[in-house]
């Protein structure tokens, strides 16, 4: 397959590697491998686990050799899949900014010269791809957010962020599924519980579906809240 590496990861996974840039382009071949191997359901497979541009797929050696398993990357057919010419999911995430709810918008209007109204604007404009999950369950590395409100992260970091809290980071913009410590600049905060290991299906997304945030009063956060938040 054209612009993409195999890689050993150990002696039991392979990287398929589809380039050193971060784009939708690539992010949908790395996705549509991933399902075209689902599809196949090739035997001695354990786990798939896609990044921006890469593909970790691990497998059980006694099952299948490294080299049948490249054989069957190499083979597999995505580029219909990677099109993505079918409905795309985009999930809407209701988001209450500012105040308690995202104590740094504040100062993140200080530090763009915008007002906050026109951060939430921007946040709130975009369909935001989910290009990967990581640091922890249920944790969106989202892509696609405007310029014009990209911050550093905090010079220090806090101990405890609440879980639902929506940040800033960089050029980048994610919910925090969990309390836990971090550095984005939190801007608000939603109701929605992005990792529950109650549910069915404990992580709420998947990398390549969409998210836009909604804004909401504080009045429909705690309501939502108290309702359990499910969308």
């Amino acid at each position: 397959m054209a612009n993409m590496r195999i890689l050993p990861a150990g002696d039991r996974a392979l990287v398929a590697d589809f380039g050193n840039v971060i784009s939708e382009d690539v992010n949908r071949k790395v996705n549509a491998l991933k399902k075209a191997l689902l599809a196949e359901k090739v035997a001695g497979v354990r786990e798939m686990i896609p990044t921006y541009r890469s593909l970790l797929v691990e497998y059980n050696p006694a099952v299948i050799s490294m080299q049948a398993l490249r054989a069957r990357i190499e083979a597999a057919n995505i580029e219909g899949a990677a099109a993505e010419t079918g409905t795309r999911r985009v999930l809407e995430i209701p988001c209450c900014y500012g105040g308690q709810y995202g104590e740094d918008l504040a100062g993140l209007a200080e530090l763009t010269g915008l007002s906050e109204k026109e951060i939430i604007d921007i946040h709130a404009g975009t369909e935001y791809r989910v290009y990967m999950l990581g640091f922890l369950p249920g944790f969106v590395y989202l892509g696609g957010m405007d310029e014009r409100i990209a911050a550093p992260r905090l010079k220090s970091p806090r101990v405890s962020i609440p879980a639902g809290s929506v940040g800033i980071g960089g050029s980048q913009t994610g919910v925090y599924p969990m309390a836990s410590p971090g550095g984005w600049r939190l801007i608000g905060m939603t109701p929605v519980s992005f990792y529950d290991p109650k549910r069915e299906k404990p992580v709420l997304c998947e990398a390549g579906d969409y998210i836009r945030f909604v804004p909401i009063s504080p009045e429909e956060y705690e309501r939502q809240k108290k309702e359990g938040g499910a969308i």
